[in-house]
């Protein structure tokens, strides 16, 4: 009982932090599923649930405060939407999904921290359209491993 509050008070948090920021947290709730020692199968359900729903709340608020821009989503969803279906009907192993998961983590963290921000500047430069396709087939590949 004690593990359920904390693997819910934790993903409630990374849910908050990620949404702040325009993302819907999947690789947060994964990883502190997988901290908690939940099996794959439960695991991979729960994040799409969870990600759709802070997905949905925060692209809402963000669309709402006039962040959100057609023109740049698009070529992102072309790219992701056909690869989260072939993302989704692929199948590891529970050892090498966790390994997989636990290196793109490690991935994601080192950028993050490598990360140096530009001047801070009101202008948003879109990314150029195969680009932002190839990303968003990527991040969906990897994300529904």
């Amino acid at each position: 009982m004690e593990d359920t509050f904390f693997i819910a008070l934790l993903i409630f948090v990374a849910g908050l932090l990620y949404s702040s920021v325009g993302h819907a947290g999947a690789s947060g709730y994964l990883a502190v599923m997988a901290l908690f020692g939940l099996a794959p199968d439960v695991m991979k359900p729960m994040a799409l649930v969870l990600n759709i729903l802070v997905a949905i709340i925060a692209t809402w608020h963000f669309f709402q405060a006039g962040y959100f821009t057609w023109r740049i989503f698009w070529p992102f969803a072309v790219g992701s939407i056909p690869f989260a279906f072939i993302g989704g009907a692929l199948s590891l192993p529970g050892p090498v999904y966790k390994q997989v998961l636990g290196l793109i983590l490690l991935f994601a963290a080192y950028r993050l921290f490598r990360y140096k921000h530009p001047e801070a500047s009101d202008a948003v430069k879109p990314v150029p359209v195969p680009r932002a396709v190839l990303f968003g087939a990527g991040l969906d590949y990897c994300q529904e491993q």
